[in-house]
Formats: structure tokens, sequence, C-alpha cells
């Protein structure tokens, strides 16, 4: 088939994970349930923190945003997936495809940033305890989350801008069951060398980088650790790292479904980190934290008597 110029793209088809008509209620229910599961427990957290003055810390500021993340993060791709399964549709617009990709990549890499800045706070807060009130100020907190956004939105409009200089042809079929920017290039009809340079520019900045970040903070920190001598110390301050290391293997899945020759394997990996590792979060952070269980049992209790109340208010004006 002739190539023609992206401007006569008006779609492109989404072949999804499955094409076996039978798994596709299991599918849809599946990413239903944990969709639903993820947004209900990361808005938990947000009110809780929010709502609770004893969690008004940096270490607390970032994980808010992280929940904030990681609902946008998750909500760019599974509700249309959601939408295609149940209409037994594949195809998404060529400018919703764009749309997609960018948010993609732009709160995908802030989930990056921001477990990076996290590794930073807990780095700080265990090996300079003393100097923690001032190079974790609220200015600074905000600049790093501001320097995030600011980041991630300039490189993800970089590339789309680099995406719309491509050709497709006409119902390109995308093996996959979002549009992931290394699947686009892959079906393109024009030369990507510039993009798959950025593109692997773009994975060692917000890949490689981080990583290393976090790992040279953590080893540092236990390294600290090991020269402390309370026991209640150690155990409080593996409990904290432990949370943000379980929720820090998502980002390793996914850079490493970047060298999976199978789309297939790359499909599992992005499924991995795109939906699994945010539904996750809440569960790793609230259960393995003493005080985001205070603050969540608060915060529920609160709730329920505010539901309390307003049904005896309702019945007493009936019976008036």
């Amino acid at each position: 088939m002739a190539a023609e110029n992206h401007t006569n793209v008006s779609e492109f088809l989404l072949l999804g994970l499955s094409d076996d008509p039978e798994l596709q209620p299991l599918i849809y229910g599946l990413f239903l349930s944990m969709y639903l599961v993820k947004v209900l427990g990361n808005l938990l957290i947000i009110l809780a923190i929010s709502s609770d003055s004893h969690l008004h810390t940096p270490m607390y500021f970032f994980l808010s945003n992280l929940s904030f993340v990681d609902i946008c993060f998750t909500s760019t791709t599974i509700p249309k997936m959601l939408v295609n399964t149940e209409t037994h549709s594949k195809d998404i617009s060529y400018m919703g495809c764009l749309t997609q990709m960018y948010f993609f990549m732009m709160f995908g890499g802030l989930d990056n940033f921001l477990l990076t800045v996290m590794a930073y706070d807990r780095f700080v807060a265990i090996c300079h305890p003393l100097h923690y009130t001032v190079n974790m100020n609220p200015c600074v907190c905000g600049l790093l989350v501001l320097m995030s956004w600011f980041t991630m939105t300039l490189v993800a409009l970089v590339n789309i801008l680099l995406i719309l200089r491509l050709s497709f042809s006409l119902e390109t079929e995308i093996p996959h069951f979002f549009c992931e920017l290394a699947q686009i290039l892959k079906v393109a009809c024009s030369d990507t060398l510039i993009n798959n340079i950025f593109l692997y520019v773009l994975t060692v900045l917000l890949g490689v980088f981080p990583v290393t970040g976090i790992l040279f903070s953590y080893s540092k920190i236990v390294s600290s650790l090991m020269r402390m001598s309370s026991t209640a110390g150690k155990n409080k301050a593996f409990s904290t790292c432990g949370s943000h290391l379980c929720v820090g293997t998502g980002l390793g899945v996914y850079l490493s479904s970047a060298m999976t020759p199978s789309s297939q394997g790359n499909s599992i990996a992005s499924v991995m980190y795109t939906v699994v590792t945010p539904m996750l979060n809440p569960f790793i952070y609230s259960l393995r934290n003493k005080d985001m269980k205070g603050a969540l049992g608060r915060l529920l209790g609160r709730l329920c008597v505010s539901k309390n109340l307003s049904i005896s208010s309702t019945f007493s004006s009936f019976s008036t």
C-alpha cells in the first residue's frame, strides 16, 4: 500500500491485547476493576494527605503528587481501551493518538522524576537530618515538582512535533492497546532516524539518570542505616524506603520492555507499568506506612460520621 501524508490519515487501528472474542469480556472486566481500584486508592491517599496536618511534610507532598500523576498516567490509556473493547472497535483518531502519546510521555516521565525526587528526599532526611528542614523547605519542594512538570511538558511536546513530520499508510495498524511512541515509529512510512535518536536520548535521560539517582540515594541510605544504633529507627527508615523501592521496580519493568523484540512481550511489560504498578501504589504506601494507615483511618472515620449525620438529618426531615 502506498504511503500517504499524515494529513490524509484520519485514524489508526489499535490491535489491542487479543483478537479472541471470548477473552474480550475478561479483559474488559479485569482492566475496569484495576482502573477503578487504582483511581479510588490514589484519591484516598491524596485526600488523607491533604486533610491530615501530620502528613504535611515533603515526603507526603511528593507522594500526593505521585498519586495524582498515577491517576492521570493510567487515564490516558485505559478509558480508550475500555471504550474500544465495549464497542468492539479498534480505531483511534490521528489527533487522538497524538494526544494520547503526549500525555502518556508527560505523565510517565513525571512518574520517574517524582520517584527520583522522593529518593533524594529520603537521602537528605536519613543521611543529613540536621539540614533537612533547610534543604527540603516548601520552596525547594515546589520548585522540584515544577521543574519536573516543565521538563516533561517540553520533552513530550518535542516528541509530538517530531511525529508530525512523519507519514503513515491509510488504516495503519498499531500492535498495542494504546499509541506508544516506539510502536508508532515502527509503523511509520517515512524515515524515523531523527525520531529514534531522540527516543534513545530520551530513554537515557528519563530512564538511566533517574535509576542511577535512585540507586545512589539508597546506597547512601543503606550505608547510613547500617551505622544507626537504634533498631526502631532502622525499621522505620527501612519501611519508608521499602515502599518507595517497591514502586520503583515498575520503572525497570517498563524500560526493559523497550528492548523486548516481540510486540506481545512489549504489551505485557506495558500493562505491568501502566496499570498494575499504579494500582499497587496505594496498597504499598498505606499498608507499609503507619502514618498513612492512621491518616486513612481518620479520613474514613470522618466520612462515615458525615454520612451518618446526613442520613439522620434526612430521616428527621421526613419525620417532621
